[in-house]
């Protein structure tokens, strides 16, 4: 998709309501209500975290979105698809400061070349306890990407088409430590498994951009 064409389409998506968790539950893993209610003592004490979906023009000024591979580690988030983005730090002030001071550090896009167009639905983690608030960006400028090697494994560069290409969905079997294999909704973007919470934000990032386009 031509990136000027689409920048022209997303900058209205400022003034649409949010699909909200009609949108996000089309991408809800079976168990997710299940968490949720075994932990309602927890999510008073929930951690907040700030993402990114950031769209841009490449090299051939076609529009795509940014995601990253985590870094493989001892925790719940190993080796997961997932948006530049991070805890909330006591000096960033709003949760636009944090999304944009951790794509920055994630994946050296400058704060300055991004413009944040919406705030969308936040969305409860349970595996992390973690209410992460994600945002829409866009860069009209190539990203010259750099990434934090400390926690990004690879950086995923998705087409838009791609991505919109209904095709793009898919139901997958996974290991998680709740159940040894469950089916879950996923898309398969790059040739990789993208499921659960992350999934769940880019069905109302889907939703909002096929209804300006």
């Amino acid at each position: 998709m031509d990136f000027e064409i689409f920048k022209a389409a997303l900058v209205k998506i400022e003034k649409l309501p949010l699909p909200g968790q009609t949108s996000q539950f089309k991408m809800s893993p079976p168990y997710r209500e299940k968490l949720i209610t075994l932990q309602k003592d927890k999510i008073k004490n929930a951690k907040k975290a700030a993402v990114m979906a950031l769209f841009y023009p490449n090299i051939d000024d076609k529009a795509y979105l940014i995601l990253i591979l985590r870094k493989t580690y001892k925790g719940v988030h190993s080796a997961q698809v997932g948006f530049p983005g991070g805890k909330v730090e006591q000096e960033d002030g709003t949760l636009q400061k944090t999304a944009l001071r951790e794509t920055e550090e994630e994946i050296g896009v400058p704060i300055q070349s991004i413009q944040v167009l919406k705030q969308l639905t936040q969305i409860y983690i349970p595996p992390s306890n973690f209410y992460v608030h994600p945002f829409i960006g866009i860069s009209t400028v190539t990203p010259q990407f750099i990434k934090q090697d400390s926690e990004v494994e690879a950086l995923l560069e998705i087409s838009v088409s791609d991505f919109l290409n209904e095709n793009s969905l898919t139901t997958k079997t996974v290991s998680t430590k709740y159940d040894k294999k469950i089916d879950v909704p996923a898309y398969e973007l790059n040739g990789h498994l993208v499921w659960g919470a992350t999934a769940m934000m880019l069905s109302e990032v889907k939703d909002l951009i096929k209804e300006v386009l």
